[in-house]
């Protein structure tokens, strides 16, 4: 289907002039170490960080609605506030835009897009389904109407303008996980969404990021698609993200470095890895992930596990380590504080 086309070409023609900083010869496998804060900001200030050499920087989560509180008033000061004090102490920041949730009382889009109804309601909510027949469910946040036009294009328009502020200043940007949750049978299914049109629309996303930031690292989250759960159930809709992002030199990653789940394996995973060397790969470390059972081992996860699937398994460029205690202090930090300066 067509989507807005006058503003796609626009940006194709625009890609077709960038010159970003990224390219398959100057990736390695050495892995830079950032903490993940999601939305809460102070712990950069925290001296564990600080003073931890080998952890480069910080990913914060802004989301779409504190950027643009009212249509067209863009307020990106947070960010600059952030920008400033990291690279005073010697440290860079990884920017998560983030318009979707995954807590039924939040909503991550400006409230315009409630209320007009040209945006369609603006968000759709995720669920979780307690049978097969998707009859008794509960919800579980909510996303943006990612494949709506209209929305796709206040969406790109966030992006346009934080590009213009903070390509080439920030050290990376990167979209959030591709998965949501509105059941397999349909009917469930929100106004207007089709299996493609939502693949089509994630592409959309990931040329306008590219293209708006030409010399930062740039990558999406690529986990899950709805409508596909492989091996199971294959449309071929990871495999074409994947390619697309390989064709376009878009990062690429996950949410959650969780070793040897099978899962993952058969999803996301068994993708990144063949973009190692191509593009930029990044993956979190989330909430939980340290609690994980290693089905290799059959107990809890150790750092060194993650640390050395991140890096001989996924080939990552980037891991994001969450901030849960007592890991994060107990674990994490003497662990890469105990690496070698010249480690990869």
């Amino acid at each position: 289907m067509i989507r807005n086309l006058l503003f796609i070409i626009s940006f194709t023609l625009a890609f077709s002039k960038a010159t970003g900083q990224v390219s398959e010869s100057n990736l390695t496998t050495k892995i830079s170490n950032y903490i993940f804060v999601n939305r809460d900001r102070a712990r950069i200030h925290d001296t564990i960080f600080l003073s931890t050499k080998q952890l480069v920087g910080a990913q914060i989560k802004y989301i779409w609605k504190e950027l643009e509180p009212k249509k067209d008033s863009f307020n990106f000061q947070i960010i600059k506030d952030d920008v400033e004090f990291l690279k005073s102490k010697g440290k860079s920041l990884f920017v998560q835009l983030q318009d979707v949730s995954f807590d039924s009382t939040m909503i991550n889009v400006p409230d315009y897009l409630l209320q007009d109804t040209v945006y369609h309601g603006g968000v759709n909510a995720q669920y979780v389904f307690k049978d097969k027949e998707e009859n008794f469910y509960y919800k579980e946040g909510w996303v943006s109407r990612r494949w709506d036009v209209n929305v796709a294009f206040r969406f790109h328009k966030l992006i346009c303008e934080l590009g213009k502020m903070f390509d080439g200043i920030i050290a990376g940007i990167n979209l959030p996980e591709t998965s949501v949750e509105f059941g397999t049978t349909g009917k469930h299914y929100p106004k207007g969404f089709t299996c493609d049109n939502y693949k089509n629309a994630i592409k959309e996303n990931m040329l306008t990021l590219k293209t708006a930031f030409p010399n930062t690292i740039v990558i999406q989250y690529i986990n899950y698609m709805p409508c596909e759960f492989l091996p199971w159930t294959n449309g071929n809709l990871l495999k074409d993200l994947f390619a697309y992002a390989q064709q376009i030199k878009v990062g690429v990653g996950n949410p959650d470095l969780m070793p040897y789940k099978k899962s993952q394996i058969n999803n996301s995973y068994q993708f990144i890895k063949s973009c190692s060397g191509i593009v930029p790969i990044g993956v979190a470390v989330q909430d939980g992930n340290y609690q994980y059972v290693n089905p290799k081992t059959g107990v809890q996860v150790t750092v060194d596990e993650m640390f050395s699937f991140a890096k001989n398994e996924l080939q990552l460029n980037y891991i994001f380590w969450c901030l849960q205690e007592p890991y994060f202090s107990d674990q994490v930090i003497p662990y890469l504080r105990n690496m070698k300066p010249n480690w990869q």
